[in-house]
């Protein structure tokens, strides 16, 4: 009987296709429901578990909140913000002190990274009905610690309001006066250790699981990237990111990983 590590991405209701969610992704409610189900039913094949949390203040810099237009009027979501953009003055945060560091912030993420800053909707705000594990998988979580006697080690993430988190891994552009902006080490020990599949799932296949796993294949051993298997149907991307999801899952099977739906599995 194969053995599992399970990680699943940031499976929280503020990102499932569901009423009242701040950033709904298509599919998402279908994927953790079925993914839920898989647990339900092979609680016994599943060796560790652990969980990511998109874990956020109200205000941050990926946010609308921090954000202004130069009349002073709200930044739609989606809007793209460059470091030129806010030394031109055409979008200003809202407390005037910070646009020094928030255009260092910029030109460090301009020079350093395929992204640019996305002011997104406010999402996953840490204590919030959005934060919490889709309800299914939350119960399917517990029933597995109850019945095996482990632990679901769960991971924040995004904790810092002046850097954007993608990656369950690390910021995109780390703090050095934050620790939890910095590659995570613990991690990358956990979902290391040979004797099991490493399975992912998550939200959204084209950002935050394709960020994490990025990480992943730039820090885990090979041999472990080549046990690694993504949980097709339980990842679906943002929508209008549909290309950018499956570029992902082109560029990770090249890497050696596997791609493949919940059925394929023994």
């Amino acid at each position: 009987m194969p053995l599992y590590d399970l990680l699943v991405i940031d499976p929280q209701n503020d990102f499932l296709d569901i009423a009242g969610a701040a950033l709904p992704v298509p599919g998402a409610n279908a994927d953790m429901d079925r993914l839920a189900a898989w647990l339900h039913r092979h609680t016994a094949q599943v060796r560790s578990l652990t969980v990511t949390l998109d874990s956020h203040a109200s205000v941050g810099v990926e946010r609308t909140t921090f954000w202004q237009q130069a009349d002073g009027s709200a930044v739609p979501p989606f809007t793209l913000v460059t470091a030129a953009d806010v030394q031109q003055g055409s979008f200003r945060p809202r407390h005037a002190g910070r646009t020094d560091e928030v255009v260092a912030y910029l030109q460090a993420l301009e020079a350093t990274s395929q992204r640019q800053l996305i002011v997104w909707p406010v999402h996953c705000v840490l204590g919030t009905w959005g934060h919490n594990i889709h309800t299914g998988l939350g119960e399917a979580i517990a029933y597995w610690e109850q019945e095996t006697g482990r632990t679901c080690n769960k991971v924040l993430k995004g904790q810092n309001p002046m850097t954007e988190q993608y990656s369950a891994f690390k910021a995109e552009v780390p703090r050095a006066d934050d620790d939890r902006t910095l590659l995570n080490q613990p991690l990358v020990r956990i979902l290391s250790a040979p004797g099991a599949t490493l399975l992912v799932a998550g939200e959204a296949l084209s950002h935050c699981v394709a960020a994490s796993v990025t990480d992943m294949m730039a820090n885990l051993p090979t041999p472990r990237l080549q046990q690694t298997v993504l949980l097709t149907d339980c990842m679906s991307p943002v929508s209008g990111f549909e290309a950018a999801g499956q570029a992902f899952l082109q560029q990770a099977r090249a890497a050696g990983l596997a791609a493949a739906p919940l059925a394929t599995l023994t």
